[in-house]
């Protein structure tokens, strides 16, 4: 077992989704790295050699269309944040509440679209995919702009808005539907003085399978639970074999998701992070790039002069 494997095994087995790790997990996984280069130049004759490329992306880069994130000062809908609503136990008390959540936030996304950054990733894999080279994105984000900005090679970690599953018979089914049923039409109202609707159970989402009529719950890796552990398998086979791994907008504390790329720079493959500013793994990559990822992450992925195209 590859000491991705045996380390992400064992973190993963501890931790769940939303939880950070302690100061002293941080420490035993770090690997300490002279100050990270911001040579665009350098990074571009790394990208150019590289055959397998991995993405790690975070919410910063769907901030930048202009998706509310939920984490820190302000993420409130109406008085709680998302670390209230997005467990088993609030879906369990007051399951109506947190469809309204989700009610929102799914026609929230409705309105956005995937901004440069999102596009010179999907253009990028469409491009070297034609010369035999492999871009995978790893995405922390639930919104699917990754998905409409035509990314193919997609791990979705912590799930999707756009997927449900039963609570009685376990049924995964993507769901595009606005509003998602009847009852929750003109819901979701973000405003603190908003009432809660008390919608009754049986008029929330119900799963269509015959014979079913479970009551649904959005797709999503909620905070307290385990990630999906096909999806962890497929993620430590893409890092296992890339030869340049990119974090793209994401604060890197947030564990399991946190490790990847140190775990990456740990056995020698150039790092490079793109960010609004510095995070807790910046000192162990090889890159850093400072800045909105719509701005700096289009001419690192741009056609490379040594590039043959057929």
């Amino acid at each position: 077992m590859c000491l991705f494997q045996f380390t992400a095994r064992r973190l993963v087995s501890q931790a769940h989704c939303g939880l950070k790790a302690s100061s002293s997990k941080k420490q035993k996984f770090c690997l300490e790295m002279a100050r990270p280069s911001s040579s665009m130049a350098d990074f571009r004759e790394v990208f150019a050699k590289a055959k397998h490329i991995a993405i790690i992306t975070g919410a910063g880069v769907s901030a930048e269309s202009g998706v509310p994130t939920f984490r820190g000062a302000g993420g409130f809908w109406r008085k709680w944040q998302a670390q209230e609503l997005a467990t088993p136990g609030a879906f369990a008390r007051n399951p109506s509440r947190v469809w309204e959540f989700y009610h929102y936030r799914r026609e929230v996304m409705l309105s956005k679209h995937p901004n440069p950054a999102h596009i010179a990733i999907a253009e990028c894999e469409k491009r070297l995919s034609k010369q035999g080279r492999s871009v995978v994105v790893i995405t922390q984000n639930i919104d699917e702009l990754h998905r409409k900005a035509g990314t193919k090679h997609l791990l979705e970690i912590h799930g999707s808005l756009f997927k449900t599953r039963c609570t009685s018979c376990g049924n995964v089914a993507a769901n595009y539907k606005s509003p998602i049923c009847p009852a929750l039409a003109g819901k979701g109202a973000p405003d603190p003085d908003t009432q809660d609707a008390a919608i009754p159970v049986e008029d929330l989402p119900q799963c269509e399978e015959d014979g079913c009529k479970g009551l649904l719950r959005p797709h999503v890796v909620w905070f307290g639970e385990a990630l999906d552990p096909g999806v962890l398998t497929a993620v430590e086979k893409e890092l296992d074999i890339c030869d340049l791994c990119l974090v793209v907008g994401t604060s890197s504390v947030v564990y399991p998701a946190a490790m990847f790329a140190p775990q990456v720079s740990a056995r020698g493959v150039p790092v490079a992070e793109f960010n609004m500013e510095t995070t807790p793994a910046t000192n162990r990559f090889r890159f850093h790039f400072p800045g909105p990822c719509g701005t700096t992450l289009p001419p690192a992925l741009a056609r490379h002069e040594t590039e043959i195209i057929s």
